[in-house]
């Protein structure tokens, strides 16, 4: 395979292919039997809370309206390539967000996420991170791009934090300080995660230090173990009080705190004077299941709670910034939501179809039979295929008078993914039994021995694709690479990094596929 390859190297040099050729069609068309839905008046989550006496004092969220009048600005971007800036705003009053204009303004160059406007009208926008009592500067902005959705049938942009990314505001309006009560919630991607410190959403000190046990209550996700966990391996929803990451009364681990990893989640947390509650749920489906409610911890300095009102985003209290998460949209409130409230709202946030139905739609159904094929402009007749002559797989060309064996090599059965059933595994469609996997970050074919480790290499979680088109792949154990074609060989890569397979150069073409029909 390595001689295929290489006979496509010298075609590697090609011209940029403008990434705001959106094919939103193709993702819209795989959702099951869904379409796209209607914000009626009233009926958004800042709305249902207010109706149930806990109205929000802010509101984030880069992919939809969350007040049914609300038809201001959502974020604001900045490109690279001259450090302009832009609001980007919603279709309509109460509506999605115009990711078209995002698109549009950064063709042809990056942008970052500079600002996460606070739709409450109290002000409470989210900047830039500045340095704080955990080691480091200021943080990184998100890129704009990095993580691509679909919401209500439209395309919209979420907020992917790497490490070192994070948004705050320590100057806030109407959020809850001292013992007085909140609540919140956020819808993450519950497959992008890590076992840094910390990615939170939520209640922080105001001075961007460590104040103390109980200054801090945030939503917190991910897999560390040091201050907290629950059952399985993680990830998990807790909530973060400052100097623990609490699940129950107790610190430490607590049964009743399952792993979950939807692909959209819907984490929740609230408090108020001895008693809080945590509750989560999968933001595409169902309903909210009760972690725990009860007392405040039984440890010094979490009752009562001193909390001090600042906003954070993808950081922990005192700046630390080794966290990784997707943030779509998320709210505090002032008042102590009723189940009943919190119930309405999540039926909200599942009536609007977030996702592109990556195991449920027509397309990546498991057990169905698909080819993947590149977008990028060199490449668009190139499909991703393994040959019987090693276990490398690259991307090469695949046309109807291909013979049946090439055939074959470039077409791959959807199966629920090995390591997360709601992301998917390709197994070859010729040899039964093995599977793309990566071994140090290289796209292989291998046999499944049922490791953990193999599963976990061999597992892909579909999201909108980089560049407008088709999908994108992350990887189950890597959660910021991603399935990318670089010298016509296959590989999971970030964007930048010191590898070669990890430029920044075409990242977004190259790691968006179209799920084509397959060719065997």
């Amino acid at each position: 395979m390595s001689a295929l390859a290489q006979a496509h190297v010298h075609r590697r040099f090609r011209r940029w292919a403008p990434a705001f050729l959106a094919a939103v069609a193709l993702i819209a068309g795989v959702l099951a039997g869904t379409s796209p839905a209607s914000q009626a008046a009233g009926s958004l989550p800042c709305d249902i809370y207010a109706s149930g006496g806990t109205p929000c004092v802010a509101a984030h969220s880069t992919t939809r309206a969350l007040y049914s009048s609300y038809n201001g600005s959502l974020y604001q971007v900045r490109r690279a390539s001259d450090s302009a800036t832009q609001n980007i705003g919603v279709l309509s009053a109460g509506g999605y967000a115009n990711a078209a204009a995002q698109d549009s303004f950064c063709a042809s160059t990056t942008c970052v996420i500079t600002v996460i406007y606070d739709q409450s009208g109290r002000g409470n926008n989210l900047t830039q991170a500045p340095a704080g009592g955990a080691a480091g500067g200021p943080d990184n902005l998100a890129d704009a791009a990095a993580a691509p959705t679909i919401v209500g049938g439209h395309k919209a942009y979420g907020v992917f934090v790497a490490p070192g990314t994070g948004y705050r505001n320590d100057h806030t309006s109407g959020i809850a300080t001292g013992d007085n009560a909140e609540g919140m919630y956020a819808i993450l991607d519950g497959t992008h995660y890590n076992g840094g410190c910390c990615f939170d959403y939520g209640n922080a000190e105001t001075s961007n230090n460590d104040t103390g046990n109980g200054h801090m209550e945030a939503i917190y996700f991910g897999n560390i173990k040091v201050w907290g966990y629950g059952a399985g391996n993680g990830p998990w929803v807790m909530a973060d009080l400052e100097n623990g990451l609490f699940s129950g009364v107790n610190a430490g681990y607590n049964a009743n705190d399952p792993t979950v990893n939807h692909r959209y989640l819907t984490a929740m947390v609230k408090g108020g004077p001895n008693q809080w509650a945590l509750r989560g749920g999968d933001a595409q489906s169902g309903g909210l299941s009760t972690y725990y409610s009860g007392a405040r911890p039984n440890v010094s300095g979490y009752n009562p709670m001193h909390k001090e009102g600042a906003i954070i985003l993808g950081i922990g209290g005192d700046n630390s910034k080794g966290s990784a998460g997707t943030f779509y949209e998320g709210v505090m409130t002032s008042g102590y939501p009723s189940d009943a409230t919190e119930n309405a709202v999540q039926a909200n946030i599942t009536s609007v179809n977030y996702g592109s139905g990556s195991t449920g739609g027509t397309v990546l159904a498991p057990g169905s039979r698909i080819s993947l094929q590149a977008t990028t402009s060199c490449c668009t007749a190139d499909y991703v295929r393994h040959d019987d002559s090693d276990n490398n797989v690259v991307i090469s060309g695949i046309t109807s008078s291909s013979s049946a064996t090439d055939k074959g090599d470039a077409t791959w059965i959807v199966r629920a993914g090995l390591a997360n059933s709601a992301c998917v595994s390709f197994e070859s469609a010729n040899q039964a039994g093995h599977y793309l996997r990566h071994s140090n970050f290289q796209l292989q074919l291998a046999t499944s021995d049922g490791t953990s480790l193999f599963q976990q290499d061999a597992t892909f979680c579909p999201q909108a694709g980089h560049n407008g088109q088709g999908y994108s792949f992350a990887s189950e154990n890597y959660p910021d690479r991603f399935l990318r074609h670089y010298a016509y060989t296959v590989y999971i890569a970030s964007d930048g990094g010191t590898n070669a397979f990890d430029s920044s150069t075409l990242w977004n073409d190259d790691t968006s596929w179209n799920v084509a029909a397959a060719w065997s």
